[in-house]
């Protein structure tokens, strides 16, 4: 339950920085936990924002000292122009400044661009990942530290479909 506490805190963390929201009016509340997704969703002052998350299953190296890792997907259907399947990761520690961090949902590679310990992707690519997601077995992240440490995040895709449908009936 505390993982599940801390993704919603980190996931309110990282819709603040990407959709220049103030403060959420309500803590977001879990609308289904899919295998290795959850869905949440909460009201701000700008529109209702609802997300899935998910945690690596594995991380290479083993035994680097980071906070926790996850890969969301957002939607945000009153904010002007509407969001959705907006995809990002907060990775738990700052990334190399200008780097970029690839992405790779099974055999189909992707770059993402990062500030402080969030990435993203291009607008216009979202929909092609979110496709890939659904059709994929996994995802991996791999980023560099502002340190020069390189990881690689290894995430299930397993519910991503089931967990998408979930935050797409609830952000209409």
């Amino acid at each position: 339950m505390n993982q599940i506490r801390r993704m919603g805190v980190l996931g309110i963390t990282l819709l603040t920085l990407t959709s220049g929201l103030a403060q959420a009016e309500n803590e977001p509340k879990q609308i289904g936990a899919f295998e290795d997704w959850v869905a949440y969703a909460y009201d701000s002052a700008e529109s209702r924002v609802c997300y899935v998350s998910s945690s690596p299953k594995s991380t290479e190296p083993k035994g680097v000292k980071r906070d926790p890792a996850f890969f969301l997907v957002t939607n945000m259907p009153g904010r002007k122009p509407p969001v959705k399947g907006e995809v990002s990761t907060i990775i738990g520690y700052p990334f190399k400044e200008g780097e970029a961090v690839k992405l790779t949902i099974d055999d189909n590679n992707f770059e993402m661009f990062s500030k402080g310990d969030t990435a993203w992707v291009d607008t216009g690519t979202d929909k092609k990942i979110v496709a890939a997601m659904k059709a994929g077995k996994s995802l991996k992240v791999k980023g560099t530290s502002w340190r020069g440490k390189t990881t690689e995040d290894s995430y299930s895709l397993q519910g991503i479909s089931a967990a998408l449908a979930a935050i797409d009936k609830a952000c209409k």
